[in-house]
């Protein structure tokens, strides 16, 4: 049986997207604002959207139980995608309560019922770093699991969600929109935002798709929504001009990979100029301290990968990222 640890239970104002729809702060590495689950209530039924990694499982725990509702209580959990940092604890979590539906995209649905591929490539990117940053993850059952095309409506925490599929950052990436609140829960697809600071495009490899990510932001500033959720981090209302940083920021980026890859030099060299370049971008709007938590939520030799791998795969340069 789950056994929680010591830290208490702080009962702190609950933050609020509309009447049933909230958040939690998973306080990722002990860093707050970092990554974020949504929380859905009603009906009878309580449903999470990106539940984080294992390693910020506890704190999950312990932040819904300040809400006054449990683990065992979830019915749903509605993943955006994949990756270890949304989708990692949802094994561990189905384990403990084999109730609950998992709603994923269809190419992701194969790799949370056997994630061994996916654990592969994420350890040739984090190395020894794998347990300490992300924790276990554990299979779910594929009778758990519900594929996921994009264009369907389904139903959880007591509200009725449309659903688009949103490549650009992951082949796997959907997005959920209550159209009654006007909140449109966008995972990474939306970017990173930190206390209001630089809005980055993240770019991990191996599925960056610059036209595809223009394509899904489009769809999601379709919805017409009032608020896009970001799992890092929190409410942006500010949607169309959030969209458009979004995209010229992520042309910025991209443009800074092209031109190095045309450039003479190692990739060690080359990464590590971006990396400086990247970083005078960020210091044009925000302090050390913000520019630190982007570290966590998206570092910069991860950016510089998935766009090298972009480029490359378009003829830009040569050898590997």
């Amino acid at each position: 049986m789950y056994k929680r640890r010591t830290p208490s239970i702080i009962r702190a104002p609950v933050p609020q997207l509309s009447r049933g729809l909230s958040w939690v702060d998973l306080s990722f590495l002990g860093r707050p604002h970092t990554i974020a689950t949504g929380v859905i209530e009603g009906a009878g039924t309580l449903a999470l959207v990106d539940p984080g990694p294992s390693t910020c499982l506890e704190t999950l725990d312990l932040q819904l139980q300040g809400q006054g509702l449990r683990l065992s209580e979830v019915t749903h959990i509605l993943l955006t995608h994949i990756h270890l940092d949304h989708a990692g604890a949802t094994g561990t979590i189905v384990r403990r309560h084999p109730g609950i539906t998992v709603y994923v995209h269809e190419r992701g649905a194969p790799h949370m019922h056997d994630p061994a591929k996916l654990l592969s490539s994420a350890t040739r990117l984090y190395g020894e770093e794998m347990d300490r940053l992300w924790g276990a993850f554990e299979p779910v059952p594929a009778t758990n699991l519900v594929p996921l095309r994009g264009g369907e409506r389904l139903e959880a925490g007591g509200r009725r969600f449309h659903v688009a599929y949103t490549p650009g950052h992951a082949s796997h990436h959907v997005s959920y929109f209550d159209a009654d609140s006007g909140v449109a829960f966008v995972g990474d697809t939306a970017g990173v935002r930190i206390d209001g600071g630089y809005l980055v495009a993240p770019t991990p490899p191996p599925d960056i798709d610059i036209e595809l990510w223009t394509k899904s932001a489009a769809t999601i500033e379709a919805w017409s929504p009032a608020t896009l959720f970001l799992t890092h981090f929190g409410p942006a209302q500010d949607v169309r001009p959030h969209l458009r940083m979004l995209l010229d920021n992520l042309k910025t980026a991209a443009g800074f990979v092209r031109t190095l890859l045309e450039q003479p030099g190692t990739d060690d060299e080359r990464r590590a100029r971006f990396a400086e370049q990247f970083d005078r971008e960020l210091r044009r709007t925000m302090n050390d301290a913000q520019v630190a938590a982007y570290a966590l939520a998206s570092p910069t030799w991860i950016l510089w990968l998935g766009l090298a791998r972009y480029w490359r795969a378009r003829g830009v340069g040569s050898g590997s990222g």
